[in-house]
């Protein structure tokens, strides 16, 4: 990796936040079915942004993740109703930051640029920055509201190097997400995938986009640069 970056641009939802945090809340409302609930709802979530892109048909996210709530539960036949809705969807404004993230963040802003580049709407991931007392961390929070297209749509990651007035081979992008990284990678940036969970990931080589440094932790970033 080229150690003259000058801005870091993170992912944020599996990146900097848990989406299964939302899994407790889940349990609440439906015993035993937490988790379940969780993992289709983050597939099912993924999905239509890729769907919607190919088609033209741009919804934002709040009102995705809404969708692919409801088609979740309807999927596993559990009752619901506006509240419960209401209820869930507010999870995801409060989503907690993995354990390493606020120190790691804090380490590394001294040193360069950071943002966020994400699919989230704007609303959606300002709430959640101010609701994990990030308020001050980040130069940019950029969504693809702005070119009403998702990830890995090339133009989202130009984003992030207009926003930044920064070259892309300047700037890293840090994801934990391989299709994110895929189309990070791509584009040109450096990337840095962050591989908690010991995933293997195939298509980087049938993509063409072999990450430039892989890491477990963002602690071990704070390390690198």
């Amino acid at each position: 990796m080229n150690m003259n970056i000058k801005a870091i641009a993170f992912d944020a939802y599996g990146t900097l936040f848990d989406v299964h945090s939302v899994i407790e809340k889940c349990e609440e409302l439906y015993p035993n079915k937490g988790e379940e609930i969780s993992h289709l709802w983050r597939d099912k979530q993924l999905e239509y942004t890729w769907l919607r892109s190919l088609m033209g048909k741009y919804r934002n996210f709040w009102g995705i993740t809404e969708d692919a709530l409801i088609y979740s539960l309807k999927h596993l036949e559990l009752d619901w109703n506006d509240d419960i809705i209401t209820s869930l969807l507010n999870e995801y404004l409060h989503l907690q930051a993995h354990a390493e993230i606020p120190e790691a963040l804090e380490a590394l802003k001294d040193k360069v640029k950071l943002a966020i580049l994400s699919n989230g709407s704007p609303n959606m991931l300002h709430d959640m920055v101010r609701n994990a007392n990030m308020d001050d961390v980040f130069t940019e929070v950029i969504s693809v509201d702005e070119v009403k297209m998702f990830k890995p749509y090339m133009g989202v990651y130009q984003l992030g190097s207009e926003k930044l007035n920064l070259p892309k081979d300047k700037m890293l992008f840090v994801s934990s997400n391989p299709f994110d990284i895929a189309g990070a990678k791509v584009y040109g940036y450096q990337v840095c995938w962050i591989n908690r969970f010991n995933l293997q990931a195939e298509e980087f080589n049938d993509l063409d986009s072999k990450p430039d440094v892989i890491i477990q932790s963002l602690v071990d970033l704070v390390k690198i640069i």
